[in-house]
């Protein structure tokens, strides 16, 4: 059994990694999924939340009772909740109002303020708002999980790490969607450093194609695409961009709870599927793994299941 821990953060990481037996065609290579809902909130964007709180601290920008203002899409706004619920600061999240019911009620929960924009106006429209909430809020923070280096340098420092400990290195394909960036640029970076010839493919949806050029548009894999290139996303550190529709990541999302028994969310369906294709190409004796980003159960009210 593991040890007491201080603090719920410091049960952030460690994720498991599990194989898929079921989903992948015949002849295709091993497709892995390293299941980010075992994080305390039950989302890969606890690990960022966690390094963006840490990295205002250490460099005297906040102190446990002040507020912390950020644009989110859900998942960052609901692990920095738990962070700053454990850690004592106050939380004002602001999001688009196409939000799932479940995403709203889960940030009320931890006691953080949700504050809603039209959906039409998109991530840019959330953090225009958010500008304005800490103008209005003397001495308050937004970590800017966009272009704040403390987001991908978590994953250089954990998610890296992670998936060279439990796939012993032997890994030919990394596979990730992309929010911020975070994940995929401090996971693909440092996994790259020592495996050079490691294939990195980055999701998008079909519907908002920005990655690829194209014009941002409606969707519903959640979390994704925010509608711009974030900075702090390395466009140079992927070899390949696969656009997946929603039909395909809702009914992958579907089948790996029906054939594989895991319930995640919309985007880790996008990123399975992605992985099952390159796995068809890779062919036997080759390995993929994909991120998972979050659990299904906070997606019920989207009738996907």
């Amino acid at each position: 059994m593991p040890r007491v821990v201080s603090d719920i953060t410091k049960l952030i990481g460690n994720t498991p990694v599990v194989r898929l037996n079921r989903l992948p065609e015949e002849g295709s290579a091993e497709v892995c999924v390293k299941l980010e809902r075992f994080n305390p909130s039950g989302s890969v964007k606890d690990r960022a939340a966690f390094s963006l709180i840490n990295n205002a601290e250490e460099r005297g920008l906040i102190k446990p009772g002040d507020t912390i203002i950020e644009p989110t899409s859900g998942n960052t706004g609901i692990g920095l909740a738990m962070n700053a619920a454990a850690r004592g600061y106050k939380m004002i999240l602001v999001m688009p109002d196409n939000m799932t019911a479940e995403r709203i009620k889960l940030l009320q929960a931890y006691g953080a303020e949700v504050v809603l924009t039209p959906a039409a106006e998109r991530m840019p429209g959330a953090i225009r708002k958010a500008e304005e909430l800490r103008a209005q809020r003397p001495g308050s923070y937004i970590p800017n999980q966009f272009e704040n280096q403390a987001n991908p340098q978590i994953h250089r420092l954990t998610t890296a790490v992670e998936i060279m400990d439990q796939t012993g290195g032997q890994l030919d394909a990394f596979v990730a969607t992309a929010g911020t960036g975070g994940t995929i640029t401090g996971t693909g970076e440092a996994l790259k450093e020592l495996l050079p010839h490691l294939h990195i493919a980055v999701v998008e949806p079909k519907g908002s194609p920005v990655l690829s050029g194209g014009s941002p548009g409606p969707h519903k894999l959640v979390g994704t695409s925010p509608g711009f290139v974030p900075s702090i996303l390395n466009t140079s550190i992927y070899d390949e961009i696969i656009q997946v529709s929603d039909e395909h990541a809702l009914s992958t999302t579907k089948a790996l709870a029906l054939r594989e028994g895991l319930l995640l969310g919309p985007s880790s369906g996008a990123s399975v599927w992605a992985a099952m294709q390159i796995a068809k190409r890779l062919g036997p004796g080759k390995r993929v793994l994909c991120i998972a980003p979050d659990t299904g159960e906070r997606y019920m009210s989207m009738d996907i299941f």
